[in-house]
Parts: C-alpha cells; structure tokens; sequence
C-alpha cells in the first residue's frame, strides 16, 4: 500500500518541538479571549442592536467555517520541502494580527450600517487567517504521535499554551486596557487591547512556525493528487462523513460549541450587570476559570490512563452542566443574591468547576478526534487529518457563530436596553437581570446535556485503536 500512515506508535517529538509547537496555541485561544469582549463592545459600548452583532458575527463564522474544509484539505496535499502544514501557518501569522487589530478599530462615529458592516467583515477575515493557521496546525498535532497515550501528552502542551495566552489577554484587558470602574464601558480603550492582542498572535505563531519546521518537513509525505483542490473537496467532505466516530464528534461538538456561544456572548452581561463586578473582579474570576482549565490538563492523562476518553469527555461535560446550573438557578430563584465582592469568590469557585470540566473536554476530545482520522484512514486507505480537524473548527465556529446569534436576538427578545452600556452603575430591574441569567447559564446548560447524549454513539476503546494502529502499520510494512 503506498499511502501515507501516521507516525509509529513509538515515536515521540523531541521536547523543544513540543514546546514549539505549544506556542501555536496561543493564535487561537489570544482570539477566543479577545471574541469574548467583542459581542459586550458593539452592543453595550457603541450601541449597535444585538440582533445585528449577532447577525455580523455569525456571517463571520459561517464564512469561516466554510473555508475550514478547504484549508484542511490544502494542508493535506501540500507538497514542499517546508513539510504540508507548516507554509499555511507562516502566511497566516501576520494576516491574524492585522484583523485583529482592525476588528477593535471601526471608524469613530460610525453610522449603524457602517458599525455593522465593518463587524461582518473584519469578523470574516480574522476568523479566516485564524483558520488558515489552526487548522494545519491542529493537523500536525495529530501527526506528531501516533500512540494512543502520547497524543494526550501533545494536545496536554497545546493546552498549557492556550490557558496561559487566556491569562496574558485577560490581564492585559482588567489590569491595563479596561482597569477601573466603568472600563469595559469606554470605547476609547479598545483598540489599544486589540492590536496588542494581535501583535501576542504575530509573535507566538511565528516562534510556533520556525520551532517546528525541521520535524514537521521530515513528517512522510502523501502521493500527489491530480485533481484540482475545488473538484475533489466536495467529494472528500462526503467521505470523512461517512465514518460514524466522525459523525458522532462532529454533532455533538456542534451541540456542545453553541452552548459556548451562548454562554460566553452573555459573560459581561452577567458579570457587569447581573453580579456589579468591577473590571478586577472580573478579571480574577476570569482566572479562576483558567486556573480551572490548567488543572484540568495533569488530571486528563490521569483519568485517562483509567477510564476511555468517551467517559473522560462526559465527566468534563458533567463539571460545566453542574458549575452552570448552580451559578443560574440560584439567582434566578432569589436565593443566591450578591453583588460586587460578596459575589466574588462564589461565582470564581464555580467559574473554576467548569474551568476544569472544560480543561479536561479540551485534551480528550481533540485526542478522540485524532483516533477518528486514525480509523478513516484504516477504513478509507487515505489519511485526512487536516479535514477531521477541519470538521471540528467548522463545528466549533458554525456553532459558536448560532450561538451569539441566539444571543443577539434573544439580547433584543428580553428588551435589554441599548443606551445603557456606557451608563456606569445602571440599576435594571430585577425581571430583566433574571432573564440574562437564564440566557446566559440554563440554555447553554441544557444544550451540553444534548450534546453527552450525542457523544455515548462514540465507540473507539484503546482496544479498537490498537487494532487500527496495528493494521495500519502491518499494511506499511508490507
């Protein structure tokens, strides 16, 4: 057989490499934490209605999500002595930091429809240069290991990044950009946080790129296909869906990635208007939410070790529906009502629960999609790593992308009003802050259950992977 299979089980990157490649991360988690303030800047800052927000940030993640396939079936086939995936990323870095930047910079005084379309746009090319750099790179994650162990030890590196780049972008955010009272709520200080925040993107994905340049072009290589990107796409889009394990993935990542959009498009509703924190307090509680994830990444090869990554994905799951319910129904039941420090530490311990559950879902679930390219290529005779990851960021930015558009029209639904977002220390009514909460912890609550009910039709074991890692080097060997 003359295709391409993944590494030898025994093969293990050497640790500057794995370091290298940790930094990657930084691209898209820096992004993810800078998105979180964009859907609070453009409704209660600069006063654009939700459901338009919702509208241009979900046209951003469509778009974004329909190139995922395209970049993952061009970093499949790349033929170059920089290896397949490596070339995507060094163009993308610096495209990253620029949209980023602009992102934060509309024109001041801007009209509503110019507001509005400068979101669209921006949103689609920095969700695009973010594909184009992580979808390869996600990729060679999976091809840096073949061992069913060691792969959760090389997403465990991509996650230590992730948290500490969340880290670094909060604290710039709540310690410089947005400190003090009333920070999050003056438009003049958000362009300075994006373009810093681009330029953490630039630097962490170029060191990424160099680092592992001489292992990723030493990688095996596929045969050339002769067929234009465009004709065969479709066709291998088809294909990965035909394998069951990648179905199951795909939906309840879908699932489960809405519920983020949800839950994080509503974060400083919540934590501004609900809670009364102020940018510190937010900031910590922020942190506790990190320190939740970065505990999460030692406890994820432990439980592993034990349980299969089906069940180790279900508990992290299990963690964010408990650490939302008791943050929701409390408040929405008027038992649980504290506001500024008093309200602090409860919401930072809970915040930090679905840390942990999230660390956990975020190392065990890129490694179980990992297997599935494994199986696709036992069943199909072509590896497609760069599609399987290519479907997981289609389902994370599609979904996220329904998600905040849930959120801006249900923004608009509950009559959340537009001109108080620069209002420091507005009082609204208690009807209304009861119903930000149930948007912002029970809806995405009840989404995750439907997602643990789609992953239990998961069925790869550490038995059937050996299997198919057996097969597949039996078949390069012969």
């Amino acid at each position: 057989m003359t295709e391409a299979t993944p590494p030898e089980p025994q093969l293990k990157p050497p640790f500057g490499v794995k370091l290298s490649y940790g930094l990657g991360a930084v691209a898209d988690s820096a992004w993810t934490a800078a998105s979180g303030f964009v859907f609070f800047y453009y409704t209660a800052v600069l006063g654009l209605p939700g459901s338009l927000v919702g509208a241009a940030v979900f046209i951003g993640l469509v778009a974004d999500a329909g190139v995922d396939p395209f970049f993952g079936s061009w970093s499949d086939n790349i033929r170059s002595r920089l290896g397949r995936r490596v070339p995507l990323m060094l163009v993308a870095a610096p495209l990253i930091a620029i949209s980023v930047g602009l992102l934060f910079s509309p024109p001041p005084g801007a009209s509503q429809p110019v507001l509005f379309a400068w979101l669209a746009v921006t949103s689609v090319a920095v969700r695009s240069f973010v594909s184009m750099f992580h979808v390869p790179y996600v990729a060679l994650g999976a091809e840096l290991s073949g061992d069913y162990h060691e792969r959760n030890a090389v997403v465990a590196w991509r996650t230590i990044f992730a948290v500490l780049a969340a880290v670094v972008v909060t604290g710039l955010a709540y310690s410089l950009f947005f400190q003090g009272e009333g920070g999050l709520q003056k438009p003049e200080r958000y362009p300075g946080f994006g373009w810093s925040a681009g330029a953490l993107m630039l630097v962490c994905s170029l060191v990424c790129g160099v680092g592992v340049l001489r292992f990723a072009a030493g990688l095996k290589s596929v045969p050339a296909v002769p067929i234009h990107l465009l004709r065969r796409l479709p066709g291998e889009v088809v294909e990965i869906f035909r394998n069951r394990s990648f179905r199951t993935l795909f939906l309840s990542a879908a699932v489960c990635y809405a519920a983020v959009g949800v839950n994080g498009a509503f974060n400083s509703h919540a934590y501004v208007f609900v809670w009364r924190l102020q940018p510190e307090m937010i900031r910590d509680v922020t942190f506790a939410f990190l320190g939740g994830m970065f505990a999460g990444v030692p406890l994820t090869p432990l439980i592993g070790r034990r349980l299969e990554k089906r069940t180790t994905v279900l508990i992290g799951m299990a963690l964010v529906v408990l650490a939302w319910l008791l943050l929701g129904v409390p408040r929405i039941t008027q038992t649980f009502m504290p506001a500024g420090q008093a309200a602090e530490a409860p919401i930072a311990v809970l915040v930090a629960l679905a840390g942990v559950g999230a660390g956990i879902c975020a190392i065990a679930y890129y490694s179980m999609m990992a297997d599935a390219a494994d199986e696709h290529h036992h069943l199909f005779g072509r590896p497609r790593e760069g599609l399987y990851f290519a479907g997981l960021g289609f389902a994370f930015k599609g979904a996220t992308g329904v998600g905040v558009l849930i959120s801006g029209f249900a923004l608009d639904l509950i009559r959340f009003p537009k001109d108080v977002g620069r209002q420091v220390g507005a009082v609204l009514p208690e009807p209304l802050l009861q119903r930000v909460v149930f948007s912002w912890t029970l809806v995405p609550a009840i989404l995750v259950l439907v997602g643990m009910a789609i992953l239990l039709g998961y069925d790869i074991s550490r038995r059937r992977h050996a299997e198919i890692a057996a097969a597949l080097n039996g078949a390069h060997s012969s």
